[in-house]
């Protein structure tokens, strides 16, 4: 399958089976993060892999209580790291951090569905609340919550907009 129809084919899974994810599909997915891009190749961005029912739980009530989080047998938490600002200054913090940790969420979220696992970004978390459950240094900054597992079901797509009210051609 091409990169391009994974892209398409990938959807926000919430439903998952209780099976444990095998360690080499869990090695793929550090591979993938880690070859992302990055801002001056600076990587600066770290990724919890959550398997503990207990903090599973924490982190899913702390997400405005999408418990759907809990279920997966694997939480994956997507820090920045806010020491960018030393090499990119406020442009840093406000856009590399996230756009560094974003290109590696896009390849997890690739690499997990060739594999087989479905996954779903989760953007709706109280901050606080999810760097006191894992205590996180000051350093760090969570940007988004993948709960990662073998999907129970698939949606079918949802709708996408015109291609030109998302892309304007300048020649």
């Amino acid at each position: 399958m091409s990169v391009l129809e994974m892209i398409k084919k990938r959807r926000s899974i919430r439903k998952f089976k209780p099976d444990p994810i095998e360690e080499e599909k869990i090695e793929k997915l550090i591979e993938a993060i880690i070859w992302a891009p990055s801002a001056g190749n600076r990587q600066m961005r770290k990724f919890y892999f959550v398997f503990d029912k207990n903090l599973k739980k924490k982190i899913a009530m702390a997400s405005l209580y999408q418990m759907f989080i809990e279920e997966a047998p694997l939480v994956i938490v997507a820090c920045g790291d806010k020491g960018i600002e030393r090499y990119y200054e406020e442009r840093g913090l406000e856009n590399y951090l996230f756009c560094d940790v974003s290109a590696s969420i896009q390849n997890l979220m690739l690499v997990a569905y060739e594999e087989g696992l479905g996954t779903c970004w989760v953007g709706a978390f109280d901050e606080d609340k999810i760097k006191k459950i894992l205590n996180l240094p000051e350093n760090l900054l969570p940007v988004a919550i993948i709960p990662v597992g073998y999907p129970i079901k698939t949606p079918p797509p949802p709708p996408r907009k015109e291609k030109n009210s998302l892309i304007e051609i300048i020649k």
